[in-house]
Parts: structure tokens; C-alpha cells; sequence
């Protein structure tokens, strides 16, 4: 899969305020920003971010992807 098809599932599924993806189209690293996450902890959030994209990883389109994920606070904090 291409990267902006990635971004595009991620931001048609959720509210996010900043996202970022690198990968090599194979393996993925995303930084999802969403006030979503506020109040659940890391499971939830990466649960939150797996169902945008269940299709694609269900069809195995999508095979390896990680998510680093964060409050809008927590990301202004993380940037100082």
C-alpha cells in the first residue's frame, strides 16, 4: 500500500490533528494525534487506530504497521 492511501483510511475513520507515516511499503510507522485517545490508555488508542484500517488488514493489503499514539497535550508536551 502507498503511504497517503494509509493516511487517507486513517483520517476517513477518526479525527486526527496531526499524522504523520513513514515507512519503506512494507512496514509502517504512524504518530496519530487525536483527541480521541483522551482518557484511554495504550491498548485502546491502538484498537482506536486498527479499526480505520481492519479491512485492509484483514485482506493482508496491509501487513506490518506500528502506531505511536497521542493527545493533542501530550504531543505539545512531547515537542516542548
Amino acid at each position: 500500500m502507498h503511504p497517503d492511501q494509509i493516511k487517507q483510511l486513517i483520517l476517513a475513520g477518526m479525527a486526527c490533528e496531526h499524522l504523520e507515516l513513514d515507512g519503506d511499503g512494507q512496514h509502517f510507522v504512524a504518530l496519530v494525534v487525536s483527541a480521541e485517545f483522551s482518557g484511554k490508555n495504550r491498548v485502546q488508542r491502538q484498537q482506536r487506530v486498527h479499526q480505520t484500517l481492519h479491512a485492509e488488514l484483514a485482506s493482508g493489503e496491509l501487513h506490518a504497521i506500528s502506531f505511536k499514539t497521542l493527545t493533542p497535550e501530550e504531543w505539545s508536551a512531547q515537542r516542548g
